[in-house]
């Protein structure tokens, strides 16, 4: 009796223990294709419609979220999403990307930053529309920065030359005088 005991109490530990034992793998449940979205989800993600279908689930998920507050908005905050939604369309996936990298790391920021940023936002709101095209012009213009070289193309990279005696000869002057 006490052995059964121990062997029924041994195997729900094992069980307990085992990484199967208690997480349910569950797999992503598939999200509507865009032909399977209603009329008025359609009318909400129009300016998904053509990326609608290489979306990941998640990012449906998340649109059809959006889509369903949709019609609690009114007619302003509508014409936003849906410019908002426009904008996001035309970038790219790396844009994307970096774009949401900018929005985690403002969100891990102290208060302090935050608020200078929406500070700064709110300025350039202010603005009158031509200097918003100029700063938009400019930015376009300014050299994406490049990456610090790496520690084996500094190592590959060969060491300059050795100065002369003379700074007033040049390589060709030093090769003749030989």
């Amino acid at each position: 009796m006490a052995r059964a005991r121990f062997e029924l109490i041994l195997a729900v530990a094992l069980w307990l223990a085992s990484p199967l034992g208690h997480a349910v793998v569950l797999p992503p449940l598939p999200q509507p294709s865009w032909a399977e979205l209603n009329v008025e989800q359609k009318r909400a993600l129009a300016p998904l419609a053509t990326h609608w279908d290489k979306l990941s689930g998640f990012q449906r998920k998340k649109w059809l979220g959006i889509a369903q507050r949709y019609p609690s908005l009114n007619a302003e905050e509508q014409a936003r999403l849906q410019r908002r939604m426009t904008d996001w369309a035309k970038l790219t996936p790396d844009e994307r990307k970096q774009a949401r990298d900018k929005y985690k790391s403002l969100q891990k920021a102290p208060p302090e930053q935050k608020n200078a940023v929406k500070q700064k936002w709110q300025e350039y709101k202010e603005l009158p529309e031509s200097e918003k095209i100029r700063l938009k012009a400019e930015a376009g213009r300014k050299p994406t920065p490049r990456p610090a070289p790496s520690k084996q193309a500094v190592a590959a990279k060969p060491p300059p030359p050795a100065p002369s005696a003379s700074p007033a000869t040049t390589p060709s002057d030093q090769t003749a005088a030989r």
